[in-house]
């Protein structure tokens, strides 16, 4: 099997960031520690996006704020977190998809 065939069954995780925000920066170490925790790196395709240079996705996805972590399977969003205060915050918003 493929590393492209195998990606395909996996859900997107899509976390919109400013560059220049810390609070963008101290979120993007959360989910870091989140899915190191339980050896979750492959459980999905992380997607950084820079909301400032892809205005189109911004929109696309009625992004209102940042950070927000969006997962997406297939062509469905299929949960949106806005703001993440910490780690429990990402674990309860990912814990469907978290092995």
């Amino acid at each position: 099997m493929s590393v492209a065939t195998e990606d395909r069954g996996k859900p997107g995780l899509v976390f919109f960031f400013e560059a220049e925000s810390g609070r963008c920066r101290r979120v993007e170490g959360f989910l870091a520690q989140v899915l190191q925790q339980r050896k979750n790196h492959d459980t999905f395709r992380l997607y950084r996006v820079d909301s400032e240079q892809h205005p189109d996705l911004a929109e696309r996805f009625e992004l209102a704020k940042v950070p927000t972590l969006y997962v997406v399977e297939g062509k469905l969003v299929r949960a949106r977190l806005e703001e993440p205060r910490g780690c429990r915050d990402i674990q309860r918003f990912l814990a469907p998809w978290l092995a």
